[in-house]
């Protein structure tokens, strides 16, 4: 047990927001597999599951992206692999919607009482608890539940040597423009919250890895 800890501890402290990867050097197949299956059995609020991940290799889609993804530039150029989070938008998670009776009766199996139960506390949850009432609200909550496998995926990666770099720096109307006009997303339905780059760094960083010490970030009340 003191070994696992060790080495998922070791794992954080390799990981950093690498700017710049070895071109030549690519993510094999199987490891890449394993990154987007630890993303893919994240878990969500309410179970869910608001989220879509768009693998994008192909270099002149990423020459496309890069205009408008100003934190992007070098990654999008040498990664391995890139990685767009989709969060699902306002009509797809309201009660009632087609998403989430897919999700209920279809992947889920719930019986209808049970569905109908769950729907029943997500729209309470959603209009009297949490105040999810416009399409801007809901969709920055679905955002968040996105950032849980976006997390996951760049520890798994670090514990298997893998370098990455999360990344917001991007005008996501125009993004979302782009992947429009290919054919990718519906962005009536799916936004863009975030971008990943995965691969090996070509380069160390000169600067240690910071963070504020435990107890200026821990409270405990007892």
């Amino acid at each position: 047990m003191q070994n696992i800890k060790e080495e998922i501890l070791k794992a954080h402290s390799f990981r950093r927001a690498i700017k710049e990867f070895e071109v030549d050097q690519k993510i094999s197949e199987a490891d890449f597999e394993f990154i987007l299956e630890v993303g893919r059995r994240s878990p969500s609020s309410f179970g869910w599951e608001p989220w879509k991940f768009v693998v994008v290799q192909n270099m002149e889609l990423r020459e496309k992206l890069m205009e408008p993804s100003w934190g992007a530039q070098k990654q999008l150029q040498s990664a391995s692999h890139f990685v767009l989070l989709l969060s699902r938008k306002g009509d797809e998670m309201r009660a009632g919607s087609d998403y989430l009776k897919y999700k209920s009766q279809v992947i889920d199996k719930l019986p209808a009482e049970v569905e109908e139960m769950k729907v029943g506390f997500f729209k309470n949850f959603m209009e009297n608890e949490f105040d999810l009432t416009d399409d801007r609200k809901i969709f920055d909550w679905s955002c968040r539940q996105v950032y849980l496998p976006f997390a996951n995926m760049m520890t798994a990666a670090a514990q298997i040597g893998i370098d990455s770099c999360p990344i917001e720096g991007f005008d996501r109307a125009k993004v979302e423009e782009i992947l429009a006009a290919e054919g990718i997303v519906d962005t009536n339905k799916l936004g863009v919250a975030a971008m990943v780059a995965f691969g090996y760094r070509k380069e160390d960083s000169p600067f240690p890895q910071s963070r504020f010490p435990m107890e200026e970030v821990v409270e405990w009340v007892k």
